[in-house]
């Protein structure tokens, strides 16, 4: 650099910046200076509706949406759940409606919760054919072949103590007859026409039980959707409203799931968890609750390049609900905050009962 060059840097550096020397010195004052205020100003980037568009970096759509939806047997009118504003059990004729109102909006699948009139200690009316399982399914598919059909695989909804799975003789969830039990549930289902089976009982190994009784039957194409991470909150309590899986009304059963969900206290347990499940064949990782575990959400991301969803569950989506019939907030404004966390935190789907409020919305 010449001395005139030089000179005519130096007056116009601020007096407090060491004077370059040398084209090296230059090239470092340049590195400290470049990200400094005023030359930028992160604010160019958020001066109008249309910048902002160009430079956001996530965007919920309703192709990331999955709709939860509750089908109660031998009921003849949709039943309101009061700790879930605007949430319904469907019957098993009003489904349809539902269904076609799913398919038009655009959204890619639903997830299917029965609520059984025909409860045991096994929860054995979803390993029947004719059980409400497989014709809920079936009627959804029917109804709308558009939409993927994704069956919750569980117990809780169908044994009358609410647990995922048979007690053993300890007292506890019978782990290996509960994963020999839902190997069978996920081939119904898939005859049943089930696009994809997610079991959610958090028992070791189910992962690998359903995939081989999969492959063995001839369903080898359908995947399966793992609750990888699950954990034992009381954020699902509308749920065991909704799917009448509440626990306490049996004193031989444990009153919790604390032995087979996950302690929200561990994060490091869940990301082994989940990735156990990718060894075992899982096909998607979900991460549930959502809003409380964007943490783990966002770790899992790091980990595995699998499709990952996420859980808004009925506690999530009742708190807003609620706050907003308060007039604390906006539903829409607040909503859509929360689904954005979700796919900032890395999620490529999304579980919510506000899917089709959603889709109306972004429509």
């Amino acid at each position: 650099m010449s001395d005139a060059a030089t000179n005519r840097l130096k007056n116009l550096l601020p007096e407090n910046l060491i004077e370059p020397k040398s084209h090296a010195e230059l090239m470092k004052h340049k590195r400290l200076t470049d990200n400094a205020f005023p030359h930028v100003r992160m604010r160019r980037l958020r001066g109008s509706d249309a910048m902002r568009d160009m430079v956001r970096e996530n965007n919920v759509q309703i192709k990331d949406l999955v709709y939860p939806i509750f089908v109660e047997e031998d009921i003849s009118e949709p039943v309101a759940i009061a700790s879930m504003p605007g949430v319904v059990r469907e019957t098993e004729k009003s489904l349809e409606a539902k269904m076609k109102q799913v398919q038009a909006l655009g959204i890619p699948s639903v997830m299917m919760f029965g609520v059984s009139h025909h409860k045991d200690h096994t929860g054995s009316d979803s390993l029947s054919p004719n059980g409400l399982m497989a014709r809920m399914i079936d009627r959804a598919k029917q109804a709308a072949p558009d939409v993927a059909i994704t069956a919750d695989l569980c117990f809780c909804e169908y044994t009358d103590h609410g647990h995922c799975g048979p007690i053993g003789t300890n007292g506890d969830v019978d782990n290996d007859k509960t994963v020999e039990n839902i190997a069978m549930q996920a081939v119904i289902a898939a005859e049943a026409g089930a696009d994809m089976v997610a079991p959610s009982g958090m028992m070791d190994g189910q992962i690998a039980g359903i995939r081989h009784a999969l492959d063995v039957t001839g369903f080898h194409n359908v995947p399966v959707m793992a609750y990888a991470a699950k954990f034992a909150s009381v954020f699902y309590g509308p749920f065991r409203d909704a799917a009448g899986c509440s626990l306490g009304h049996d004193a031989s059963v444990p009153a919790h799931r604390k032995t087979y969900q996950l302690d929200p206290a561990n994060g490091r347990q869940a990301i082994r968890d989940a990735l156990m499940d990718e060894q075992e064949g899982a096909d998607i990782l979900m991460v549930k609750p959502g809003m409380p575990y964007l943490d783990i959400l966002s770790k899992l991301r790091d980990a595995s390049d699998l499709p990952l969803a996420v859980y808004q569950i009925s506690g999530e989506y009742a708190m807003i609900r609620l706050a907003a019939e308060a007039g604390a907030l906006d539903y829409e404004t607040a909503m859509m905050e929360s689904l954005m966390a979700f796919k900032r935190a890395g999620a490529d789907m999304i579980l919510s009962y506000s899917a089709c409020d959603v889709a109306d919305w972004l429509k």
